[in-house]
């Protein structure tokens, strides 16, 4: 994560984990949509032919075979540009988000079409994880700064988490409110996932780095020449004044 966006960022994840407690809350144990579910619910479900093969395309990506396939290429594309953080940042912000939204899920217990529980949008939560890891990567590369980079990322967040929420209630399997959960989801699990892995990175760093310089001190210390200039040294010292030098009688 960009040094500029953590503190930001940091702000963004506390506000997004209070929005997903509280419509956790509010939700809790229930089956039937609530008064903007229904009507933007309404408004998304209506689409054509056309833009319901979109929202399949969408939905397909969230999938396990999809996000499979869509982290995979993610990674390969992040290791060729050199950005091994921002691969494992995928990795792991994917799973620990996924499975925050999976656990809240039982937790909160909402339904939707019989049993299947809704709250949050698992779907919605992983999308906007690769939009936030791509755009927190763009960000760094570019060397964004604060307001910049923020706007950037979620400017990012907002499309994607958009785009594969409205798949999601087009298709009729989520709740515009589970939507909402995902995303906010999202944003609080993937700053504090980038901050344990710049934080293990950087700690991992300090070590190697730290026994390179013991290794190179100890190398220096045991070479020869260094004995022999000790040595010298000591011969110097004990010396007596004046020990070289005659006087003239």
């Amino acid at each position: 994560m960009p040094p500029a966006l953590r503190t930001p960022l940091g702000i963004v994840a506390v506000l997004a984990a209070l929005v997903v407690l509280l419509l956790g809350v509010l939700y809790r144990g229930d089956s039937t949509p609530g008064t903007w579910d229904a009507r933007i619910g309404t408004a998304a479900y209506d689409v054509g032919p056309s833009w319901r093969h979109v929202a399949l395309v969408l939905d397909f990506l969230g999938e396990p075979a999809g996000s499979a396939a869509l982290v995979v290429a993610a990674v390969a594309g992040f290791l060729l540009l050199r950005r091994p953080r921002a691969a494992v940042l995928l990795v792991a912000g994917a799973a620990l988000t996924v499975g925050t939204a999976t656990l809240l899920k039982s937790l909160v217990g909402r339904t939707i079409h019989g049993d299947n529980l809704s709250y949050p949008s698992g779907h919605t939560a992983f999308a906007t994880v690769v939009a936030l890891v791509v755009a927190l990567t763009a960000a760094g590369r570019s060397r964004l700064g604060r307001t910049a980079g923020l706007s950037l990322v979620l400017a990012a967040a907002l499309v994607a988490g958009a785009a594969m929420g409205w798949a999601e209630v087009a298709l009729g399997a989520h709740y515009p409110t589970d939507a909402l959960g995902g995303w906010c989801t999202a944003l609080a699990v993937v700053p504090a996932t980038a901050w344990l892995v710049d934080r293990t990175v950087d700690r991992t760093a300090d070590r190697q780095t730290g026994r390179s310089g013991d290794r190179w001190a100890d190398g220096r210390a045991g070479r020869p020449d260094d004995r022999m200039a000790d040595r010298r040294a000591g011969r110097s010292t004990d010396r007596p004044a004046g020990a070289g030098h005659r006087g003239r009688g």
